[in-house]
C-alpha cells in the first residue's frame, strides 16, 4: 500500500505582522510546490477580504478572531479564505487579501505535498485561474 508524503510546517506569527505576506515567506522559505492549510488559530487587528461574487471588499479595523482559514498554497499563488468573528460574535468571511495585520498571534499549521504540484490556469468556464494539481514524483 502506497502512502501519500506529506510534511507539516507549523509557526506562530508575531503582533503586527501581514498573514497572506508570512504565509507567502513560509511557502517560499519550505519550498513548498503544493501545500495547504491545516489550521490557523489567532487574531487581527486590519482584515482585508474579497466578498462572495468577487466584485466587493471589506476592510475592517478593530478586535478580530481568526475562526477559520483554508487554503490551497504555490509558490506562485495562494488562494485562501477566512473567516472572523468580530467582537459581537458575528463572523463574517471572504478571499484573503493582502494587509490583514496579525494582533496578538496567529498560531499557522500548514501541510506540504513534495510528490505534487499546484499552478493555476485559466478556465473560459468560470472567468478565473482554477487550481491544476500534477503529480511531480512518486507517491511515497
Amino acid at each position: 500500500m502506497s502512502r501519500l508524503s506529506v510534511v507539516p510546517i507549523a509557526k506562530r506569527l508575531a503582533p503586527g505582522m501581514c498573514l497572506k505576506e508570512a504565509i507567502f515567506e513560509l511557502v517560499h522559505e519550505h519550498k513548498m510546490n503544493a501545500g495547504s492549510i491545516a489550521s490557523c488559530v489567532g487574531s487581527l487587528s486590519t482584515l482585508n477580504i474579497r466578498l462572495a461574487g468577487a466584485e466587493e471588499t471589506l476592510s475592517l479595523s478593530e478586535p478580530l478572531e481568526i475562526v477559520s482559514l483554508m487554503g490551497t498554497l504555490s509558490p506562485e499563488h495562494l488562494h485562501i479564505h477566512i473567516s472572523v468573528a468580530k467582537r459581537s460574535g458575528e463572523v463574517v468571511g471572504g478571499h484573503l487579501l493582502d494587509n490583514s495585520v496579525i494582533d496578538t498571534t496567529a498560531e499557522l499549521v500548514m501541510l506540504s505535498y513534495p510528490s505534487y504540484r499546484f499552478a493555476r490556469e485559466f478556465d473560459n468556464n468560470t472567468g478565473f485561474t482554477e487550481l491544476v494539481v500534477t503529480k511531480t514524483g512518486s507517491i511515497i
